[in-house]
């Protein structure tokens, strides 16, 4: 165990002073109140439950969030509530896990989509500590790779004391393998509230690019930068003040994709290495973490990454509260409902190529009211979704009221 943490940590994906927590380990004293342990696996799953944390923490509860990323650790620094404890999850080992519950004491145990652990969860329920699965999500191809092992998942499902799916289908999967106690309450990401942005920042991108036209294509995948760029390189013919950003999901591939611009003949500057755009930069890459904020409030044109590779797609709900008009590839099974929402109100449009993309973006810089409609459709659509962030405070308030009565 300790080669694979090593191994993992000289690839960048663990946070070197704080290796121990994946042993089970912590310097934090447990609070003296009573606890509510919150695991995120990532950083999805963390701008979900930000908004529970802080409801929860202002009853005063005292919040323990998990996660197993260091993106989410930094994420958390930016959205958890200022007196809420943040740990690494520990590693899945039966000693860590001992170590973990028999420190932190939870009172309650919230895991949020399907972030499901064997040992942690196991353990977790045999000390009689509730757990309640929150935003519970279950795409169909996990849904299939689960039934090959029925009686593993439904063992697994059984300690669980309630499920809140995001939906029906994912409510009807969850009961299909032997989960108990469902209610289908949505999804907390349609509650998130808007990115933040840094208002020093803001101003100082704000006043670099001027009014240049904007395309932002946020939390790309490999393979789609090489696209967003053949469609700036078509694009410039007709736009030759566009300007690009690309925000890959993970900002250390930040110098290929420079590379890959450079190559094509275009002027590209990365964000970490201090420079802001000028008038004859191309593609501006984003590499940094925190800032899509800043970057939706520039862009009125965003393409939601993930969606051209089969990796599922981001969630667009962020851009679409800031008033952008949303792109998207073909592969959006990771947000189904809210991308079929977005395109039934005609805030989003699928652009399955880097054609598809060159025309549609066209159309929006031509004709800034169709794109304005769009990004209207957009935030109408997912505020006709939300809604979540309530049901599921109101079915934990039971949870709630038992922990008040016992530290009374």
């Amino acid at each position: 165990m300790r080669l694979w943490l090593f191994y993992r940590l000289q690839r960048g994906k663990e946070h070197a002073d704080r290796l121990k927590e994946r042993r089970g380990y912590s310097d934090i004293p447990r609070p003296d109140a009573p606890v509510i342990w919150m695991h995120a696996a990532s950083v999805g799953e963390m701008l979900a439950i930000a908004p529970l944390a802080d409801h929860l923490s202002e009853k005063g509860f005292a919040v323990l969030v998990t996660s197993g990323t260091v993106t989410s650790a930094r994420l958390a620094e930016q959205r958890l509530p200022y007196d809420a404890i943040h740990q690494f999850v520990p590693t899945d080992a039966p000693r860590f896990v001992a170590r973990f519950l028999d420190h932190w004491r939870p009172d309650l145990a919230l895991f949020a989509e399907s972030d499901l652990w064997p040992n942690l969860i196991t353990a977790t329920a045999e000390r009689n500590i509730p757990l309640i699965l929150v935003n519970g999500r279950l795409s169909q191809q996990s849904f299939e790779r689960w039934r090959r092992a029925p009686r593993t998942i439904a063992t697994l499902l059984r300690n669980f004391d309630l499920c809140l799916a995001q939906s029906v289908e994912d409510a009807e999967r969850y009961a299909a393998l032997g989960a108990p106690r469902i209610t289908t309450t949505g999804n907390l990401k349609l509650d998130a509230p808007a990115p933040p942005a840094d208002e020093h920042a803001l101003n100082a991108l704000r006043a670099a690019v001027r009014r240049r036209p904007v395309l932002a294509a946020a939390s790309t995948h490999a393979g789609e930068e090489a696209i967003i760029i053949q469609v700036h390189h078509a694009l410039k013919a007709s736009f030759p003040d566009l300007l690009t950003f690309i925000a890959p999901r993970h900002p250390e591939r930040g110098p290929g994709i420079m590379d890959i611009a450079k190559a094509s003949g275009l002027n590209a500057l990365a964000r970490t290495r201090g420079h802001l755009p000028d008038a004859g930069t191309d593609i501006y890459v984003a590499d940094t973490m925190g800032e899509l904020g800043v970057i939706y409030r520039l862009a009125p044109i965003v393409f939601m990454g993930g969606s051209l590779v089969r990796h599922g797609g981001q969630n667009p709900v962020e851009p679409a509260k800031l008033g952008a008009a949303i792109l998207h590839g073909p592969h959006v099974f990771n947000f189904s409902d809210i991308y079929a929402a977005l395109g039934r109100g005609g805030g989003a449009t699928e652009v399955a190529d880097a054609a598809a993309m060159h025309d549609r973006v066209a159309d929006w810089l031509d004709d800034h009211h169709a794109r304005e409609a769009a990004a209207s459709a957009a935030l109408a659509a997912v505020q006709g979704l939300a809604g979540a962030h309530s049901r599921t405070m109101a079915a934990l308030e039971p949870y709630l009221l038992a922990l008040r009565l016992q530290y009374r």
